[in-house]
């Protein structure tokens, strides 16, 4: 699932209702995403200082997944193709 972010939407609320539209509580999404308890509490009340790997973490669980676009996206993408 690809979400687009728009507006003053946060990322905890994406989170919290996905997680709830699986059937799981909080601690059943973290050990599913190998994380600790707090951390699925943490995303949902959009703490700042989570990191990425560990929110990716919880994303996969969810089978969500975030892009990233930009007028330089493909100027972007074809210098990560140049230096391979």
């Amino acid at each position: 699932m690809i979400i687009t972010i728009v507006g003053n939407m946060e990322i905890g609320s994406v989170v919290r209702f996905h997680r709830r539209a699986a059937g799981l509580t909080q601690i059943e999404l973290a050990n599913l995403a190998g994380v600790g308890k707090t951390v699925v509490f943490d995303i949902e009340n959009n703490k700042a200082s989570i990191q990425c790997n560990t929110l990716q973490k919880v994303l996969n669980a969810l089978n969500i997944t975030i892009t990233f676009e930009s007028p330089l996206m493909k100027e972007f993408e074809e210098h990560e193709k140049s230096k391979s």
